[in-house]
């Protein structure tokens, strides 16, 4: 399946304010595009507050605020790119990856373009597109995405200032606080400081903190809280929260907690 089908069928809350307007001329074209789908699919798919519109907005914000933190260290690095590449691969086929591929093109186009007309330009318009994400997806959508763009920027191997910066932005247009952003940071650390900053505390919390710290993440991190975005996600949001419970037994084995 390609883009056209999820891009150009049920785009929820995508198709208006400042992301549809930011995506120009390129959702037409692939509404055009998709146009035999979309008479077949009707109505019933129109609708921003079906499964398969939440899906389908949810992986267009992603594009959208993945190419802010691409570009945050003014570098494309290939491993970035070939990470959506195959995010893109594995949930639509090798057809979603050229045109998936050509919407981010177009994104960094149009951030050159705002910030050589305006300073800071583009990270104004992300500011505006996070305040429309926050307002139409949960907060545990919301805490997916960030998780994903955090995995982008970390595919390299390093990530940099700049990245940091970037996701900050992100996540705070968002509606999601820094605490949130160093968890997922330091999701695949293994050390016990790193397992602190997980559960979103410090070396100081006391035990009792530290369980409620570990059922409050294992709350807003459950998978069937993303389950409507589609079972590829869910079992991205399965892995997060098994790195969470892996913080949680490094931290109980150093306290001696059951």
């Amino acid at each position: 399946m390609g883009l056209g089908k999820w891009i150009g069928g049920a785009m929820g809350f995508v198709a208006l304010g400042p992301l549809g307007a930011l995506a120009g001329y390129f959702i037409g074209r692939l509404f055009d595009r998709a146009s035999e789908e979309e008479a077949a699919l009707g109505n019933a798919s129109a609708g921003g507050g079906s499964a398969e519109g939440q899906r389908n907005s949810f992986l267009f914000s992603l594009l959208v605020m993945a190419s802010y933190v691409i570009r945050a260290d003014r570098k494309i690095m290939h491993s970035e790119m070939e990470f959506v590449r195959q995010f893109l691969r594995t949930r639509f086929g090798e057809g979603a990856v050229i045109e998936g591929e050509q919407i981010l093109l177009h994104l960094f186009e149009e951030a050159k373009k705002m910030d050589a007309a305006v300073p800071g330009g583009y990270k104004k318009t992300i500011t505006d597109c996070g305040a429309q994400i926050a307002a139409n997806m949960s907060y545990e959508q919301r805490i997916q995405l960030l998780s994903f763009l955090v995995q982008i920027a970390q595919s390299d191997g390093h990530i940099c200032s700049d990245e940091v910066t970037a996701l900050r932005d992100v996540a705070l247009a968002m509606g999601l606080s820094t605490q949130e952003l160093d968890s997922l940071l330091h999701l695949r650390g293994d050390s016990l400081e790193e397992a602190y900053q997980v559960l979103e505390i410090t070396p100081s919390a006391t035990d009792e903190e530290v369980k409620a710290a570990y059922r409050r993440l294992a709350l807003k991190h459950h998978p069937d809280r993303v389950a409507a975005l589609g079972e590829d996600v869910r079992r991205a949001a399965e892995e997060k929260f098994q790195q969470i419970n892996n913080a949680k037994e490094e931290i109980y084995k150093a306290r001696g907690l059951k």
